[in-house]
């Protein structure tokens, strides 16, 4: 490895200790940087401003960061659009000219031109407000949109004449809230009780609600719909099918497992009719059609069904498979009256037309390898637009005329990239259990593999989320310089289906611990990296593999990337949302055995004195409420302390910033040029 004095050889700032500790079962876990969890405590706000001036002081020494910085702003500089959508008699899209903060919503009559509907980056100064969300009436003439201010869960919800682009007066607070418009007399929407002020990360207590606004009314005389007090759930969901006959709702008390309600709101005062009680599977209404029902679920399938049943017949004794289960994960959308399958072979995409009927019509042929997505829109549609990519695919928005099945290009990203000069390959690795784990490698043609190359390995692992090849401008920027990138589908991810889930959650979390060790393992046995040379990074439940990971093999990583982790396992549930994470994690109050077998991989409790760590950056937002900046403050506080060797360990702290989503542009490229400076400065590497 050559040598930088890339050792931290100043003063980490000094980080009081308290007096707290919790009793588990008889057991005493002592919590010192308890304070911390005081976001709005002044000796926190002054602990965060001392902490990001010894990071920038750090990142700022790095000679070629600034080089990094301007390549990654040249490769960001090119047109970016969304896939079309249609509302009345508009054509809306999103586009980012190249480097504005927030993506512009645009709108064209056929054979116009464009015109500006919405321009986020007018919402505030700094770019940091975003537009999170849109819902139209079904004639296109009214609009509902969702704001997020500083990357906030908490939204506003605002109305507009989307024909005049006039406001109307109709102003709300929302948190994980769609939009489901009851024709142009009102909608429906979530929330749960408004914070007090300063009080945004506490644990939220009240409930989610369904409510019902009407347009020109104050929110405080919304109707309550469902959930609050009546019927507790932690989150609920709605929408009205396409012929706006149905209300469809969806509770659940965790992120994983739903029940599923309905109301025929084309009758005055009918009954909200429950589907499915219970939270054991997960499911939703695809669409309704003359009088039935399409309703999509892993009920006695756990790689997912679509089933057909009378509306008056709803629940799952009158269900008909329509399209059964397959060997891979299946979800589903619909568009021009046809259905579009899509399933997830080892990780990518394979996509089918099938008619209302359960007829198998047509497979969609793909550019490659890769993730496919879209393949919506409304019933009288006669084409649809989808979003291919993959890891050396930029994301390409293609045509398809369903009546013939045929697809054309309809825009090309400009991005500076040839394809040709890259190549992407998925492998299969045996875990410590022998369970067989892919993953995909991806890296310039032509380099020599010969155990010197930097390596960024990246996973998640939970939620039943799925790592699908997707293109990154930030990591084309690596690869060019000559890095390895890889992507390990973990167990406690979906691209399997609920097996593959379930294997890693609750007493099985270990194992997504252990398959991206294996990874690590794998790349340092093929000679691909060596662990001088190797980083592992990964966000929100990856930002926990990657401290648990740092905790249990730290001689294995030179660098990590630990991101708005969920770090202090013992606590995650009494913090805003993290309640619903329950399914996936347990709780320490569970049981003595659930506690002992968290605390074991916990990775604020498992930091050890006299251990020399990975050069670490830590990343958090001040206004993430969704994981709370708290774990990472008491992780880094924890890795300072016991630090045993001049590895850095550092903690950026982003202003005005949430859990990711909707952050500007050009906060992403310093973020991503501070990551590789950081990765390439520790592993003695000159970037050219």
């Amino acid at each position: 490895m050559a040598q930088y004095n890339s050792a931290f050889s100043g003063q980490y700032p000094v980080t009081k200790t308290v007096d707290v500790s919790d009793d588990f079962f008889g057991t005493e876990v002592n919590d010192p940087y308890r304070w911390l969890e005081d976001d709005m405590a002044e000796d926190t706000k002054d602990w965060v401003r001392r902490q990001n001036v010894v990071t920038q002081q750090y990142l700022q020494q790095i000679p070629f960061r600034d080089a990094m910085v301007k390549r990654l702003t040249m490769l960001w500089n090119y047109e970016k659009y969304s896939a079309p959508f249609k509302e009345g008699g508009y054509t809306y899209f999103y586009k980012n000219d190249g480097l504005q903060n927030q993506a512009v919503l645009y709108r064209q009559m056929e054979n116009g031109d464009p015109e500006l509907f919405l321009d986020p980056n007018r919402f505030s100064a700094d770019g940091t407000t975003a537009l999170s969300g849109i819902e139209f009436t079904k004639d296109g003439s009214l609009a509902a949109y969702t704001i997020s201010e500083g990357g906030s869960d908490w939204n506003k919800l605002i109305v507009i004449n989307a024909l005049t682009r006039q406001l109307l007066d109709d102003t709300l607070l929302v948190k994980f809230s769609g939009i489901a418009w009851k024709k142009k007399e009102g909608f429906y929407y979530s929330t749960y009780d408004q914070p007090k002020e300063g009080s945004q990360l506490s644990g939220i207590t009240s409930q989610h609600k369904l409510m019902y606004h009407k347009l020109g009314t104050n929110q405080s005389d919304d109707e309550l719909i469902f959930g609050g007090s009546q019927t507790p759930r932690r989150y609920i969901g709605a929408y009205i099918t396409e012929d706006q006959r149905f209300l469809v709702i969806t509770a659940a008390n965790a992120t994983y497992g739903n029940e599923l309600y309905i109301q025929d709101i084309s009758e005055s005062n009918a009954p909200i009719v429950p589907v499915v009680t219970g939270f054991d599977t997960e499911q939703y209404v695809a669409c309704s059609d003359n009088g039935k029902l399409y309703i999509f679920t892993n009920l006695n399938a756990p790689n997912k069904r679509l089933v057909v049943t009378d509306a008056d017949t709803p629940t799952a004794d009158h269900w008909k498979d329509l399209i059964p289960e397959d060997r891979f994960p299946l979800s589903v959308s619909t568009c021009g009256g046809k259905i579009y399958a899509q399933y997830l072979r080892d990780a990518v995409s394979y996509v089918v037309q099938y008619g209302l009927d359960g007829s198998r019509q047509k497979e969609i042929a793909l550019p490659g390898l890769g993730t496919a997505g879209g393949f919506s829109g409304k019933k009288e549609e006669r084409e649809l637009y989808y979003v291919f990519t993959s890891y050396v695919y930029p994301p390409t928005i293609f045509k398809y005329d369903i009546a013939s099945a045929k697809s054309v290009v309809f825009k090309k990203p400009a991005v500076q990239f040839n394809a040709d000069d890259y190549e992407s390959a998925q492998v299969f690795y045996a875990s410590k259990d022998g369970t067989k784990i892919p993953m995909i490698i991806t890296h310039k043609k032509g380099i020599t593999l010969n155990g010197k190359n930097p390596v960024m390995l990246y996973g998640y692992g939970g939620f039943s989320v799925n790592l699908t090849p997707a293109f990154s401008t930030s990591n084309l920027m690596f690869m060019e310089a000559g890095g390895v990138y890889a992507v390990a589908n973990l167990r406690g991810g979906g691209e399997y289906g609920d097996e593959w889930h379930n294997a890693g959650i609750k007493m099985k979390k270990q194992n997504v611990f252990d398959d991206f060790i294996a990874a690590a393992e794998l790349l340092i046995s093929e000679k691909i990296t060596s662990k001088d040379y190797l980083a592992i990074a990964g966000g929100s439940n990856g930002g926990l593999l990657v401290g648990a990971c740092i905790t249990q093999r730290p001689d294995l990583f030179r660098v990590c990337f630990p991101a708005v982790g969920v770090m202090d396992m013992l606590r995650y549930h009494k913090f805003t949302a993290g309640a619903g994470w329950a399914y996936d994690y347990g709780t320490a109050d569970d049981s003595k055995e659930m506690f002992d077998y968290i605390h074991r991989y916990s990775p604020v409790q498992n930091v050890r004195p006299g251990t020399c760590y990975p050069a670490t950056l830590v990343t958090t937002a001040d206004h993430d409420d969704r994981v709370v900046p708290a774990h990472s403050f008491k992780f880094a506080a924890q890795l300072q302390a016991k630090q045993a060797c001049d590895n850095p360990v550092l903690i950026r702290i982003e202003s005005k910033a949430g859990h990711g989503s909707g952050k500007p542009t050009s906060k992403i490229i310093e973020e991503q040029a501070d990551k590789w400076a950081f990765l390439f400065w520790n592993m003695g590497i000159q970037y050219k």
